[in-house]
């Protein structure tokens, strides 16, 4: 299929051949009939591709600050490849449009094939032929809505939630500044609510525009027309509400806003406009400012948006999606009329040329919708697709791998290409002599394009059968979301593929259950779980020159882990599980290396909210080792440190930068490393030797199961209270 994308770092435009998406549970499939561009939002992120760099950090100050702490955090080679990754791939566009639904995933019963419906977000109604939208971002269209006004719904309900942010009430009289898209839809609900209503725009076609759609005046925002109107109808007293809807660097607007709403009145911010507000005058008016979020309750709450789960009506009346159905309603009865609005209809194949003629002002335009070609066929409608470390039998089944050639390069697929696949696994397999990137399988089109791009892999898909049918792949990597990593796993093990999964390899005792139960069927125990650090050069050399022990040892592992931001996928423990049941593997898993054995027993304890974690776990030769896992601790400490202690020695890692070791000789590195090394290209070296060679895994699988239940222990033990012994299934 075909997508309209925009590579960041360059600023180039395109419409790029992609994957169908899949369709996934909870949503459906929708094939676009017409997609709508903001020209205010979508404009300025195309601005912005074309700056030069030093232009883009400028703009973006936010993410600068990001990128500094990730310097701090991974060093400067990591943080490098992950931001020049993020820049030079292709991003998507749109967030608003209409179509026809061509598959109905799995839980979704209030729409069927062939059923239109309108469709919002900036990841999820893209300008694409083919989207994939859940639930609470898509409504029905009402019967004779025309689709192209239909394709106005996700701008409509961001019009939507900044009026009913205002909160106006019959009789009102409203201040509109910037009636370009959004300023001309808040201009017409506004009317429709009884509410008289002065515009403001330094353009006079635009002013007229709004006067024909149901404002009572509208001017520049210099002229003496606008405050007198405001000065006649409000009775000298301003207006009860200011809607900002203008973008830019000028503060104008805020100033504006002050000086004609009236005491006590309310000012929403709706676009993106600077906000350095007046404080005499915003105080002496006691003004309220609002803002308004987007489309409404549930917008940027991935539980709502991409779990499907929403809000009870008694307690959030107006969410994203019952906006959405309000506005189409409000269109469909005539209230408000979009038709006016649309300056132009492009075919989908002239995106491009319908982008620059945008950008370059030869094309002016308050609403520019793309037009999609017809489609004669539909698809069908989808069917729905003490804590005992269990022991791990290896079946008789068919053997896992096909025969092959030592000398025959090692042919990988992966399956997910998010960014710690393309930062820290990809570019060390892209120019390894000896391997293939064979496929590249997403539930997201344009990652899986992506990937393919930039590392070289032959086929990108979204359809992970096909890939785990094909006998010419020696080895699949799992590198999802953690919610999916135990159930990749064991299919990819029946299909007899060596595996590479991201840690954690499971997030319940069912999960890991699951995945030994294909090793049982399949006789294919060829799996790897993503526990690097035990492959840290640095950290291998410090164990190397610590030397053999003879006694107990007691380790000390601080990991600072810090705050996640608002809206990290890590957040979902509902789905994702716990923090640290998707990290911790990673310390369990170098902790038992370091002491060359498995853990017999977890006590876990937590501070208020389970937000820092003390972790103790006990080896069989009476050794320790105790995980300091904190959110609390300051940003530019070091992430990890790491102390053990045995038979007068001491060995010390800071964050994988140097390293020292105490004894009767004493050991440092070097002060100034080439690059923070966690061991992920020596620990893929490993993986793709063994593939090769069909060596034995890296580490063996009863390590891995060992360390994914001591990780899932910490758990039980928190909810116990007591420590939990880990008791070998036999």
């Amino acid at each position: 299929m075909k997508q309209v994308v925009q590579n960041y770092k360059s600023g180039e435009l395109t419409v790029l051949d992609v994957p169908v998406p899949g369709c996934k549970p909870g949503g459906v499939l929708v094939r676009s009939a017409y997609s709508l561009i903001s020209t205010g939002t979508e404009l300025m992120k195309v601005s912005e591709a074309g700056m030069s760099m030093l232009g883009k950090a400028r703009s973006r100050p936010d993410q600068v600050a990001k990128v500094m702490q990730s310097v701090a955090t991974n060093g400067v080679p990591a943080t490098y490849r992950k931001v020049m990754g993020k820049l030079d791939s292709y991003t998507p566009l749109g967030y608003s449009l209409c179509g026809v639904v061509e598959q109905v995933g799995t839980g979704i019963d209030e729409v069927k094939v062939g059923d239109l419906v309108a469709c919002a977000g900036n990841e999820h109604a893209l300008h694409a032929e083919l989207n994939w939208v859940p639930k609470n971002l898509y409504a029905r269209v009402p019967d004779g809505l025309a689709p192209r006004h239909a394709s106005f719904g996700t701008v409509g309900s961001i019009a939507l939630q900044g009026v009913r942010r205002g909160e106006p009430q019959l009789g009102d009289v409203t201040l509109v500044i910037g009636l370009g898209l959004i300023g001309q839809l808040v201009v017409q609900l506004l009317a429709a609510s009884g509410v008289r209503v002065v515009g403001v725009d330094p353009d006079p076609v635009r002013c007229e525009l709004a006067e024909r759609l149901g404002a009572a005046v509208c001017g520049d925002p210099e002229s003496a027309a606008v405050e007198a109107a405001v000065g006649e109808l409000t009775g000298g007293h301003g207006v009860d509400q200011v809607y900002l809807a203008a973008g830019g660097g000028s503060n104008q607007p805020v100033e504006l806003a002050a000086r004609l709403c009236r005491d006590r009145g309310r000012v929403v911010d709706i676009g993106k406009c600077r906000l350095d507000l007046p404080w005499n005058a915003y105080y002496e008016k006691e003004l309220d400012v609002r803002f308004s979020r987007s489309y409404g309750p549930g917008r940027y709450d991935p539980e709502y948006e991409l779990e499907g789960r929403d809000y009870p009506i008694g307690y959030v009346r107006w969410t994203e999606r019952r906006n959405l159905a309000c506005f189409l309603d409000l269109v469909a009865r005539g209230r408000v009329d979009v038709e006016p609005l649309v300056s132009h209809i492009a075919d989908f194949d002239d995106a491009v040329e319908t982008y620059q003629r945008l950008k370059d002002g030869d094309l002016k335009a308050v609403a520019v919708l793309f037009r999609y070609p017809a489609h004669p066929g539909q698809a069908a409608e989808a069917e729905a697709p003490a804590v005992a470390v269990p022991a791990v039998k290896r079946g008789s089944g068919t053997a896992p791998t096909p025969a092959r050639s030592a000398k025959a390069p090692v042919r990988l697929a992966f399956v997910g290409a998010g960014n710690y696949a393309t930062s820290m696994l990809l570019p060390h397999l892209a120019q390894r002599d000896g391997v293939e990137l064979s496929t590249v399988v997403t539930t997201t089109a344009l990652s899986a394009a992506n990937a393919q791009r930039k590392f070289g892999f032959a086929e990108a898909t979204t359809d992970l059968d096909a890939v785990l049918g094909d006998p010419s792949i020696d080895a699949v990597f799992v590198v999802t979301r953690h919610s999916s990593h135990a159930e990749l796993t064991r299919r990819a093990l029946l299909a007899g593929k060596a595996v590479f999964v991201e840690k954690p390899l499971a997030l319940t005792e069912d999960e890991l259950a699951g995945v030994l139960a294909a090793v049982e069927e399949s006789g294919n125990d060829r799996l790897q779980v993503g526990f690097n650090r035990r492959f840290a050069p640095l950290l291998n050399e410090a164990r190397k020159r610590f030397g053999a022990r003879t006694g107990p040892a007691s380790l000390r592992y601080l990991v600072n882990a810090g705050r996640l931001q608002h809206g990290s996928w890590y957040l979902q423990q509902g789905t994702e599980g716990s923090r640290f049941a998707g990290e911790g593997g990673h310390f369990i898993d170098t902790a038992s290396w370091l002491l060359e054995a498995d853990p017999v027993s977890v006590y876990a304890v937590a501070t208020s909210g389970n937000e820092d974690l003390q972790v103790v776990l006990r080896y069989p030769d009476g050794s320790t080792a105790t995980i300091s896992y904190v959110t609390s601790g300051a940003p530019g400490f070091p992430k990890e440190t790491l102390d053990l202690v045995a038979d007068g020695k001491v060995l010390r890692l800071d964050d994988f930068v140097r390293a020292a070791v105490y004894g009767r000789k004493r050991w440092a590195s070097s002060r100034l490393p080439k690059a923070r090394d966690k061991g992920q290209s020596a620990e893929l070296a490993a993986f793709i030797k063994a593939v090769r060679t069909s060596g034995p895994m890296p580490v063996s699988l009863e390590s891995l199961v060992a360390t994914t239940a001591a990780t899932l222990a910490v758990q039980a033990g928190l909810a116990g209270g007591a420590p939990v012994t880990l008791a070998r299934a036999r």
